[in-house]
Protein backbone atom coordinates (compact mmCIF):
# COMPACT_ATOMS: atom_id res chain seq x y z
CA UNK A 1 0.00 0.00 0.00
CA UNK A 2 1.39 3.11 -0.97
CA UNK A 3 0.54 6.31 0.48
CA UNK A 4 -1.77 7.76 -2.71
CA UNK A 5 -3.60 4.73 -2.60
CA UNK A 6 -5.30 5.54 1.14
CA UNK A 7 -9.05 6.07 1.73
CA UNK A 8 -11.48 6.24 4.46
CA UNK A 9 -13.59 2.82 5.09
CA UNK A 10 -16.24 1.90 3.33
CA UNK A 11 -19.13 4.02 4.46
CA UNK A 12 -17.03 5.84 6.73
CA UNK A 13 -18.18 9.11 4.98
CA UNK A 14 -21.60 10.24 3.66
CA UNK A 15 -22.63 12.68 1.08
CA UNK A 16 -24.45 16.15 2.64
CA UNK A 17 -27.62 15.48 2.65
CA UNK A 18 -28.50 17.90 0.09
CA UNK A 19 -32.67 18.86 0.74
CA UNK A 20 -35.03 20.84 -1.33
CA UNK A 21 -33.62 19.96 -4.31
CA UNK A 22 -36.99 18.76 -5.87
CA UNK A 23 -38.99 15.18 -6.08
CA UNK A 24 -36.55 13.28 -7.63
CA UNK A 25 -33.64 13.31 -5.01
CA UNK A 26 -36.07 12.10 -1.99
CA UNK A 27 -35.49 14.80 0.14
CA UNK A 28 -38.66 16.90 -1.57
CA UNK A 29 -41.44 18.60 -0.37
CA UNK A 30 -41.08 18.97 3.09
CA UNK A 31 -37.10 18.52 3.11
CA UNK A 32 -37.11 16.01 5.98
CA UNK A 33 -38.89 17.53 8.11
CA UNK A 34 -42.14 16.14 8.28
CA UNK A 35 -45.77 17.85 8.27
CA UNK A 36 -46.67 20.62 10.15
CA UNK A 37 -45.09 22.17 13.52
CA UNK A 38 -42.89 24.69 15.43
CA UNK A 39 -39.89 22.47 14.75
CA UNK A 40 -41.18 22.43 10.31
CA UNK A 41 -40.62 26.09 10.18
CA UNK A 42 -37.88 27.87 9.15
CA UNK A 43 -36.23 29.86 11.90
CA UNK A 44 -36.56 27.31 14.73
CA UNK A 45 -33.83 26.65 16.99
CA UNK A 46 -33.77 24.84 19.69
CA UNK A 47 -32.70 26.63 22.81
CA UNK A 48 -30.57 24.88 25.35
CA UNK A 49 -33.08 22.99 28.69
CA UNK A 50 -35.89 23.91 26.33
CA UNK A 51 -38.46 20.85 27.11
CA UNK A 52 -41.11 21.53 24.50
CA UNK A 53 -42.95 24.19 26.54
CA UNK A 54 -42.42 21.85 30.14
CA UNK A 55 -41.41 23.52 32.77
CA UNK A 56 -37.97 22.95 32.46
CA UNK A 57 -35.38 21.09 35.00
CA UNK A 58 -33.74 24.32 35.96
CA UNK A 59 -36.79 26.01 37.05
CA UNK A 60 -38.32 22.98 38.60
CA UNK A 61 -35.44 22.65 41.27
CA UNK A 62 -35.32 24.76 44.55
CA UNK A 63 -32.91 27.40 44.91
CA UNK A 64 -30.50 27.06 47.49
CA UNK A 65 -27.87 29.54 49.30
CA UNK A 66 -26.85 33.21 48.15
CA UNK A 67 -24.03 35.05 46.83
CA UNK A 68 -22.56 37.64 50.07
CA UNK A 69 -22.03 40.76 47.98
CA UNK A 70 -19.50 41.81 50.72
CA UNK A 71 -17.66 39.30 50.94
CA UNK A 72 -13.81 39.86 51.69
CA UNK A 73 -11.20 37.61 50.35
CA UNK A 74 -8.26 36.88 52.22
CA UNK A 75 -4.71 35.90 50.83
CA UNK A 76 -3.26 33.64 53.64
CA UNK A 77 0.15 33.72 54.12
CA UNK A 78 2.00 31.02 56.15
CA UNK A 79 5.59 31.74 57.88
CA UNK A 80 7.13 28.48 56.22
CA UNK A 81 6.98 30.63 53.53
CA UNK A 82 8.65 33.55 54.75
CA UNK A 83 11.52 31.47 56.22
CA UNK A 84 13.86 31.68 53.00
CA UNK A 85 13.81 35.48 53.38
CA UNK A 86 16.65 37.31 54.57
CA UNK A 87 16.60 38.42 57.97
CA UNK A 88 15.72 42.82 58.19
CA UNK A 89 13.20 41.99 55.19
CA UNK A 90 11.09 44.72 55.41
CA UNK A 91 7.23 42.35 53.98
CA UNK A 92 4.33 44.17 52.58
CA UNK A 93 1.47 42.85 50.68
CA UNK A 94 3.05 44.59 47.68
CA UNK A 95 6.69 42.83 47.63
CA UNK A 96 4.66 39.89 48.64
CA UNK A 97 2.51 40.02 45.41
CA UNK A 98 5.47 40.84 43.35
CA UNK A 99 7.58 37.79 44.83
CA UNK A 100 4.44 35.36 44.01
CA UNK A 101 4.24 34.45 47.45
CA UNK A 102 0.54 35.05 47.35
CA UNK A 103 -2.17 35.30 44.75
CA UNK A 104 -2.31 38.97 42.88
CA UNK A 105 -5.46 39.27 42.91
CA UNK A 106 -6.48 39.04 46.33
CA UNK A 107 -5.55 42.65 48.32
CA UNK A 108 -5.95 41.89 52.02
CA UNK A 109 -3.44 39.65 53.79
CA UNK A 110 -3.25 37.77 57.00
CA UNK A 111 0.15 36.21 57.84
CA UNK A 112 -0.59 32.71 59.64
CA UNK A 113 1.47 30.67 62.04
CA UNK A 114 2.05 27.99 60.46
CA UNK A 115 5.91 26.57 59.69
CA UNK A 116 8.88 28.19 62.20
CA UNK A 117 10.25 31.57 61.66
CA UNK A 118 14.62 32.03 62.29
CA UNK A 119 14.97 35.86 60.75
CA UNK A 120 13.98 39.16 62.18
CA UNK A 121 11.59 40.45 59.87
CA UNK A 122 9.40 43.65 59.69
CA UNK A 123 5.99 42.44 58.82
CA UNK A 124 3.14 44.49 57.70
CA UNK A 125 0.10 42.95 56.98
CA UNK A 126 -4.18 43.33 57.36
CA UNK A 127 -4.35 40.71 59.80
CA UNK A 128 -1.95 38.05 62.33
CA UNK A 129 -2.78 35.28 63.70
CA UNK A 130 -1.76 35.03 67.59
CA UNK A 131 0.52 32.21 67.00
CA UNK A 132 2.07 34.32 64.04
CA UNK A 133 2.41 37.12 66.25
CA UNK A 134 4.16 35.22 68.78
CA UNK A 135 6.65 33.90 66.46
CA UNK A 136 8.02 36.88 64.51
CA UNK A 137 8.15 38.73 67.62
CA UNK A 138 10.01 35.73 69.54
CA UNK A 139 12.33 35.73 66.09
CA UNK A 140 13.52 39.53 66.97
CA UNK A 141 10.57 40.58 64.02
CA UNK A 142 8.26 43.42 64.27
CA UNK A 143 4.39 42.72 63.87
CA UNK A 144 2.67 46.01 62.14
CA UNK A 145 -1.34 45.84 61.17
CA UNK A 146 -2.67 47.76 58.58
CA UNK A 147 -5.96 49.20 58.80
CA UNK A 148 -8.35 48.27 56.31
CA UNK A 149 -9.80 49.93 53.53
CA UNK A 150 -13.18 52.25 54.70
CA UNK A 151 -15.94 50.31 53.14
CA UNK A 152 -19.78 52.36 52.42
CA UNK A 153 -21.34 54.69 50.59
CA UNK A 154 -19.37 56.79 48.29
CA UNK A 155 -19.82 60.46 49.16
CA UNK A 156 -21.42 62.43 46.53
CA UNK A 157 -19.60 65.12 45.04
CA UNK A 158 -21.37 68.31 45.01
CA UNK A 159 -20.94 71.12 42.01
CA UNK A 160 -19.97 74.37 42.76
CA UNK A 161 -23.30 75.65 41.80
CA UNK A 162 -24.81 73.86 44.28
CA UNK A 163 -21.95 74.73 47.10
CA UNK A 164 -23.26 78.02 46.73
CA UNK A 165 -26.75 77.58 46.99
CA UNK A 166 -26.16 75.98 50.56
CA UNK A 167 -24.10 78.84 51.46
CA UNK A 168 -26.48 81.21 50.83
CA UNK A 169 -29.39 78.81 52.85
CA UNK A 170 -27.10 78.38 55.07
CA UNK A 171 -27.14 82.22 55.62
CA UNK A 172 -30.33 82.79 55.04
CA UNK A 173 -31.30 80.75 57.25
CA UNK A 174 -32.46 82.82 60.15
CA UNK A 175 -34.92 84.30 57.99
CA UNK A 176 -38.49 83.40 58.11
CA UNK A 177 -39.45 81.32 54.93
CA UNK A 178 -42.43 83.52 53.87
CA UNK A 179 -40.38 86.95 53.87
CA UNK A 180 -38.89 86.13 50.65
Amino acid sequence: MKLHELKPAAGARRNRKRVGRGMGSGLGKTAGRGEKGQKSRSGYSRKPGFEGGQMPLHRRLPKRGFTNIFRQEWAEVNLSRLAGLPAGTEVTPEMLRESGLMAKRLDLVKVLGVGELTAALKIRAHKFSKTAAAKIQAAGGTVETIPLPVRGPKVKKISKREAARAAKRAAAGGQDETAR
